[in-house]
């Protein structure tokens, strides 16, 4: 049996044929890299009611990007460049992540997803790359532009295992990392010096990138992530 992993997805308006209504997205390059890699993937609705009981039939998670993060979350103001926050999504993948990291459940989050992470941990956002001291061309704009560019990766680390020392991956952020949050550890930058990734070197797998793996033909996070809920799922017994 394959290893069931969660995908997270958000609600939007769609429209398909002719109907037209909110539905809960997930942007299906997530759902083909975990096929890939030998997951069985699941969309996972943002709803914080009975996460317990969702995770009970789950054998990790992958917390994907999307929209801002509510500044509210680590005390910061609204900036301009936000589209609007959905604190209804934070609240319900934030529950989501934090159980799955109490139960030592393999988590990969991506870019909004590592973003999250550090803020659960009590961690900050830098709202827009333009002011602060990264380059805001090396990472895409946050609004469909990407960028390619390399990130030094910190040997040692479980993502120097998997990448490398260095690696080249696809970017489409305005935000950043600030603060890093009580028990993350800095793994990855770019050239600028932004933090790309971090990881939490207690738990089984909990990874968090800023970029975005899933558009990249190589496979190696989430093959890993895989790895990690199969072991995971026997551990349960």
């Amino acid at each position: 049996m394959k290893p069931v992993i969660g995908v997270t997805s958000f609600v939007e308006g769609v429209r398909w044929g002719h109907w037209r209504s909110p539905a809960a997205v997930t942007p299906f390059a997530y759902v083909r890299a975990v096929s890939t890699a030998g997951g069985r993937p699941v969309q996972l609705p943002p709803d914080d009611d009975a996460v317990g009981d969702t995770l009970d039939r789950l054998d990790g998670l992958v917390a994907t990007g999307g929209i801002d993060i509510d500044p509210a979350l680590y005390g910061g103001d609204e900036h301009p460049t936000m589209a609007g926050a959905r604190p209804e999504q934070d609240r319900a993948e934030m529950a989501l992540l934090e159980a799955a990291l109490a139960r030592n459940m393999p988590v990969l989050a991506i870019c909004r997803g590592s973003q999250l992470l550090n803020v659960l941990r009590g961690g900050d956002i830098v709202q827009d790359l333009a002011e602060g001291n990264g380059s805001p061309d090396l990472h895409g704009d946050g609004t469909g532009t990407t960028a390619e560019h390399e990130v030094t990766v910190r040997e040692g680390s479980r993502l120097a295992g998997l990448l490398g020392g260095r690696s080249s991956v696809t970017s489409e952020h305005h935000q950043a990392l600030g603060r890093i949050g009580a028990g993350l550890d800095e793994v990855a930058w770019a050239a600028d010096g932004t933090v790309e990734a971090l990881e939490d070197p207690a738990k089984r797998f909990a990874l968090g990138v800023l970029w975005h793996p899933e558009r990249s033909e190589s496979s190696e996070l989430f093959r890993a992530l895989v790895a990690e809920a199969r072991r995971y799922r026997e551990a349960q017994g």
